[in-house]
């Protein structure tokens, strides 16, 4: 053991004195729960060491000279050790607390999960899934995903890729002729990486539009336009057309609407079966959470929008249940080729790969994406080197959840 750390723990072993065990509260307990579960074995051995002298600790079960007291005494200070010695990143509180907002009967919720190497670290279950029907937020809740669909869009070009249906390179006109000339210079890399310089799709909808919008209707109002807001590949902005018209490559190259190929290539084989990317009328979301917005003498129902149809950029309903499945996915070369896998990774123009955001969060590598939409705020983030996963799931659209996120990796590194 290095002598800082020794040092440290002795200190605070000294500062102090004669405890109460029966002081604790639940979020101390919780802290111990969670620390104990962190240490490394030899500071949990040093303490315990430490904490029980040599002469007690060989007598403790025959001499008469061991009391209870002296016993409750030591126990204290061992927790309190472990209080003083957690979480070294950040405040050791019980998460739940970052969550009062969306708590009770009356209020949308949120699904929140922190997954630590490959297993449950933090669940919390909290508020609505429906106000109306007073039905809670559970773990098999499906909310909209909105642009964390973006991932599963680009694992199923990605996965095209590798059969050889086409390369990153394949022009956007390649697929679809009916373009106009600047779809030439317009690659699959650049929709991925959102450097297509297409026109929002969304400023192309009629004012006196009333239907829902769908991805082939995207696909026709940029056939309709003839020029891009930048060359190809000349800048960074982010694109929802982008990702709509690579749902329509994959319907394209494989006969297959979007939805299907997603169940029978991604949420089958993985196990999510609760999963889908939703298409009213064809499908339906079992155990669906509603979407609201916040108002100032409470909640509106907000569950769907003018675009809320469209799948390749935000239509996937999914639950804490089958994102774990997907994370722990994404370890693995289960889908795709780690070498695939590592160039989704790769950033690009403002750090952006393959349906994922890289960048360095407080010295850790992070892979994460946000979802906002009518009535929804969500986030993932994956931190691979510390294999740990931060996934937010509410059904409000406000406030904003990535600072939450933040939070409580900083609570699990």
């Amino acid at each position: 053991m290095k002598g800082m750390r020794r040092r440290n723990l002795d200190r605070a072993i000294d500062q102090i004195g004669a405890g109460d065990i029966l002081q604790y509260t639940e979020e101390s307990l919780w802290r111990i729960r969670y620390t104990v579960n962190n240490l490394d074995f030899e500071s949990q051995t040093y303490i315990l060491l430490r904490s029980f002298p040599k002469n007690e600790l060989g007598s403790a079960t025959n001499s008469k000279r061991f009391s209870l007291n002296r016993f409750s005494l030591q126990i204290a200070l061992l927790i309190s050790v472990l209080l003083l010695t957690s979480c070294q990143n950040g405040p050791a509180v019980d998460p739940t607390t970052l969550f009062t907002d969306y708590q009770g009967e009356s209020t949308p919720g949120a699904a929140v999960l922190v997954i630590k190497k490959g297993k449950v670290a933090y669940e919390g279950l909290f508020g609505m899934a429906d106000l109306g029907a007073k039905t809670p937020v559970e773990s098999s809740t499906n909310f909209r995903l909105a642009s964390v669909t973006k991932q599963f869009t680009a694992m199923s070009i990605m996965m095209l890729i590798e059969r050889n249906q086409l390369t990153l390179d394949t022009s956007l006109s390649d697929v679809f002729p009916a373009f106009a000339e600047f779809a030439d210079h317009i690659t699959i890399q650049n929709l991925l990486q959102h450097t297509s310089g297409l026109i929002d799709y969304e400023s192309l909808i009629p004012d006196t539009a009333t239907i829902q919008v769908h991805d082939k209707d995207v696909l026709a109002l940029l056939q309709a336009t003839d020029s891009t807001v930048f060359p190809p590949g000349s800048a960074y902005a982010y694109s929802n057309s982008g990702y709509s018209v690579l749902a329509m490559i994959v319907e394209e190259l494989t006969s297959t609407s979007f939805p299907q190929f997603l169940e029978q290539n991604i949420f089958e084989p993985l196990g999510m079966n609760q999963t889908v990317a939703f298409v009213d009328g064809i499908s339906t979301i079992e155990n669906r959470a509603f979407g609201y917005s916040v108002e100032s003498n409470g909640f509106a129902f907000a569950d769907q929008s003018l675009t809320s149809a469209v799948l390749g950029d935000g239509g996937i309903y999914s639950s804490l249940d089958d994102l774990m499945k997907w994370d722990q996915a994404l370890y693995t070369d289960s889908l795709v080729s780690f070498e695939m896998l590592q160039q989704a990774f790769t950033p690009g123009l403002e750090s952006y790969g393959f349906g994922w955001r890289i960048a360095d969060y407080n010295g850790h590598l992070r892979y994460s994406h946000t979802g906002s939409t009518s009535g929804f705020r969500n986030v993932i983030q994956r931190y691979p080197d510390d294999q740990l996963t931060i996934i937010i799931l509410t059904n409000r659209n406000d406030p904003v959840v990535e600072p939450l996120a933040d939070e409580l990796a900083e609570l699990f590194f």
